[in-house]
């Protein structure tokens, strides 16, 4: 069991459900948020190592978040990958440049996606 702790943000309610699945049965400790604001809220008190940012979500998207994320000096440090359905790439370069440390595209698959979860917090 990893003391490691991973924020899913997404508000499409089936996705952040298989994520936590397959995160929390590789031993991960999982939280999740489904709008911007609720997940600025969760990271300020909880920290974790790694998150996963929807981009288009309500209050907040995933760029706006992510941003913050890592304009904060308390907050930069955690690992964000941005999840989205747009794999153009001009929504690449916009996750980058807000500061995102990678850009997954949907569909995906839960077995890559463990496997980096892995290589980045181990």
């Amino acid at each position: 069991m990893s003391d490691k702790k991973i924020l899913v943000v997404d508000d499409e309610p089936h996705l952040v459900r298989s994520l936590t699945f397959i995160l929390e049965k590789a031993g991960y400790i999982v939280s999740s948020a489904s709008n911007g604001e609720e997940a600025l809220s969760k990271i300020s008190q909880s920290k974790p190592n790694l998150i996963f940012l929807d981009v288009m979500m309500p209050k907040k998207n995933g760029y706006e978040v992510c941003e913050e994320i890592k304009k904060s000096p308390e907050l930069k440090d955690i690992y964000c990958i941005i999840l989205t359905a747009k794999g153009q790439e001009t929504d690449r370069e916009q996750g980058l440049k807000a500061g995102a440390d990678e850009f997954i595209t949907k569909p995906f698959s839960p077995l890559e996606i463990v496997a980096r979860v892995k290589k980045i917090l181990e």
